[in-house]
C-alpha cells in the first residue's frame, strides 16, 4: 500500500478541523504547532516534509495536548536540537513516551511500521532499549485502558480508511 501524506492530511480534516478548527500542512523544514493567534483563526500542525511518519507524530502530540496546550506554540513545551547531551536526551525521551505510544497506535491502524524516534543522530552509543520499553509499556496501558478521546478518533478513522 502506497502511503500518501494528503490522504493523512484529508483523514485528519475529516476528523478534526470544524470542531477544534486545526488543520495539518505538511513539507515544512521542521515540525511546528501553530495555535492561532486569535480566535476564528485555524490552528496549524506543521508537518516536516512530505513524512508520513512525521504526519502520524505531530497528530500524536496534538491528540496528547490539552486545551490550554493547544492554545499555546508548540504546546508550550521546549525543542531542544539533535545535539542533545545525556541528560537532555533523558528528559526529551521521557516527554515523548506517551506521544510514541499513540503514534504506535495510529502505525498499527493504518498498517504502517512503527519506528521509535530517538531524534538524536548526534549521540554516540545511545542505547534506546530502555526508551523502546518504555513506549510499548504505555502503549500496552492505553490498549487496556482507553487512549485519550481525539486519539481514539483519530485511530477508527484511519482503521477506517486503511484497512477497508
Amino acid at each position: 500500500m502506497k502511503f500518501k501524506i494528503e490522504d493523512l492530511q484529508s483523514i485528519f480534516h475529516k476528523t478534526f478541523r470544524e470542531e477544534y478548527q486545526t488543520r495539518l500542512e505538511f513539507g515544512h523544514h521542521e515540525p511546528f504547532y501553530q495555535a492561532a493567534p486569535e480566535k476564528g483563526l485555524e490552528n496549524i500542525i506543521f508537518s516536516r516534509e512530505d513524512f508520513f511518519a512525521s504526519g502520524l507524530h505531530e497528530i500524536a502530540h496534538w491528540c496528547l495536548a490539552g486545551d490550554k496546550r493547544r492554545k499555546l506554540d508548540d504546546y508550550g513545551y521546549w525543542y531542544s536540537p539533535d545535539d542533545r547531551d545525556k541528560e537532555k536526551q533523558a528528559l526529551f525521551e521521557k516527554v515523548e513516551v506517551k506521544p510514541q505510544a499513540i503514534e504506535k497506535a495510529f502505525c498499527i491502524a493504518c498498517t504502517y511500521p512503527f519506528k521509535p524516534s530517538t531524534d538524536n543522530h548526534s549521540l554516540k552509543d545511545h542505547d534506546p532499549s530502555q526508551f523502546i520499553f518504555n513506549i510499548n509499556k504505555q502503549f500496552k496501558a492505553y490498549s487496556r485502558t482507553k487512549f485519550p478521546r481525539r486519539a481514539e478518533l483519530f485511530i477508527e478513522a484511519l482503521k477506517q480508511f486503511y484497512q477497508k
